[in-house]
């Protein structure tokens, strides 16, 4: 589908800020990697050979007894010595580059939990002898998978609030704004401490609860925008042509304050994965076990000795962050109607 000549001066806009272009690229590279961890990182191999027959335990669970005719009906550990002696000399079996998952406890460190960097980890362990890398790969993944979640929720519920306020106005927009005061004054962490004492928080947990505070965020954007577009000639021709609000809403008025709305969306995206790296530092993330950013931060503040694990927490971190504010900085200039195409202003 061709792009319209608006759409083409935005996109060029956009390609001209090479730090936001490359960034772009760099980061949906990474996500797109580790959206498949599981075939990257896992302490499973990707596929197995045995006597003739072939197995996929990355896909699917086995048994020992599924394997080997004389193997118990338990589930297989994939890095038992004996277990691999055996395999290997019936077949082969194809590991993943990082044999560990974000849970694997890795056997026969050198050195006592956290141990430093090696050709066998990469990144060292944390000091639970899991392997950093893994935990990193499988939490960037659940970190922005998250962000990507709470964004488009929040920027739903936002916009729709928004939408409602700017375009009734009166009354309407007077007890919404007095509801918005009040409910963004609540504790937002109190009430998070109480609800991790009720129920273990999870993914879906904490998206609900975030999601009850976080979709204010667009919310003045978008109605500023309706306050205006409401009293411009072209909606007041269609309305007194007896166009629905809900069309005039949703087809005259909202394609003009999307315009200012996604520029915020690269920044409403840090700005989640920073909220569950914070939750999780804190303890009131995600459960104990999972893959964290914020859990690797929190362990590089508990093990000082192991500068290694604050060193990459904070690259990590840091460098997810840059790379979603300098798109959001390429995105904010795109939709700027002073710039030119090529991205000089006019």
């Amino acid at each position: 589908m061709a792009l319209s000549p608006l759409n083409r001066r935005r996109l060029a806009n956009f390609r001209a800020n090479r730090r936001g272009w490359w960034s772009l690229w760099i980061f949906a590279a990474l996500f797109v990697l580790c959206l498949f961890a599981e075939f990257i990182a896992n302490d499973r191999p990707l596929v197995a050979r045995v006597d003739g027959r072939l197995f996929v335990p990355v896909l699917a669970d086995y048994a020992e007894s599924d394997i080997l005719p004389d193997g118990l009906p338990t589930e297989v550990d994939w890095h038992d010595t004996a277990f691999r002696a055996e395999i290997e000399g019936r077949g082969w079996m194809v590991w993943p580059l990082i044999p560990y998952a974000y849970n694997t406890v890795v056997r026969d460190l050198e050195r006592p939990a956290p141990a430093p960097p090696s050709a066998r980890n990469w990144l060292g362990t944390d000091d639970q002898s899991r392997d950093v890398l893994a935990r990193v790969i499988y939490g960037f993944r659940i970190s922005v998978l998250f962000g990507f979640a709470l964004t488009v929720a929040a920027s739903v519920v936002g916009i729709a609030a928004g939408a409602v306020q700017g375009f009734y106005g009166g009354l309407t927009d007077l007890l919404f704004q007095r509801f918005m005061e009040i409910w963004s004054g609540l504790p937002e962490l109190y009430l998070l401490i109480i609800l991790a004492s009720v129920v273990q928080p999870s993914f879906w947990i904490l998206l609900g609860f975030l999601l009850l505070f976080s979709w204010m965020g667009l919310t003045g954007v978008v109605r500023a925008e309706f306050l205006r577009g409401r009293n411009l000639d072209y909606v007041r021709a269609a309305r007194a042509l007896g166009v629905s609000d809900a069309r005039l809403m949703s087809r005259h008025i909202l394609p003009n304050a999307m315009v200012a709305t996604l520029t915020f969306l690269p920044f409403i995206l840090s700005g989640s994965v920073v909220v569950l790296t914070s939750l999780d530092f804190l303890g009131f993330g995600l459960p104990p076990g999972s893959a964290s950013l914020g859990e690797l931060v929190a362990q590089g503040k508990n093990n000082l000795q192991a500068p290694w694990l604050a060193g990459t927490g904070f690259v990590v971190l840091g460098g997810v962050l840059t790379l979603l504010v300098f798109v959001g900085e390429a995105v904010r200039d795109a939709f700027d109607p002073r710039k030119l195409p090529g991205g000089s202003k006019a």
